[in-house]
């Protein structure tokens, strides 16, 4: 199970990349990000209706819904300014450069969220392995910026 679930994720991050440049390329046929982010919701809004029908899966009730903390509906906010980022700045900045960038942010801010186990995340201290690891990605960040 764990081996699938990794190949997901590997699946996931490649997936991310091409998502920049056919988000990007929308972007630049429709001239406008704000039109752009709404296809690309709007895209992403039917596949999963229909996957759900497709599954039988079935809405959750309110009352479950209520539950959830303040931070588990903010998640569509930050994807839609992730996506806006990915539309105004991946083409200029090249695939790269633009991943490298997210990426080492995403990493650096998981080892914060891990060490103090925020937004739901079990603790998992940033000890010196993780510390220079996040250095590492800062200087493969660099290095694919300048070179």
């Amino acid at each position: 199970m764990k081996a699938a679930l990794i190949a997901l994720t590997f699946i996931a991050g490649i997936l991310n990349t091409i998502q920049a440049g056919s988000n990007s390329t929308l972007n630049k046929t429709l001239h406008s990000p704000l039109w752009s982010m709404a296809a690309v919701f709007t895209v992403a809004l039917v596949s999963t209706l229909l996957a759900a029908l497709v599954t039988g899966q079935r809405p959750p009730s309110t009352f479950i819904a209520a539950g959830a903390p303040w931070w588990a509906w903010i998640g569509g906010v930050f994807g839609a300014l992730y996506i806006f980022s990915m539309m105004k700045s991946a083409d200029q900045l090249g695939a790269a450069v633009f991943m490298g960038i997210t990426v080492t942010m995403a990493v650096l801010t998981s080892l914060v969220m891990d060490h103090y186990g925020l937004l739901g995340f079990d603790e998992h201290r940033a000890g010196v392995g993780r510390i220079v690891g996040g250095l590492l990605m800062i200087a493969g960040l660099a290095l694919i910026a300048r070179f």
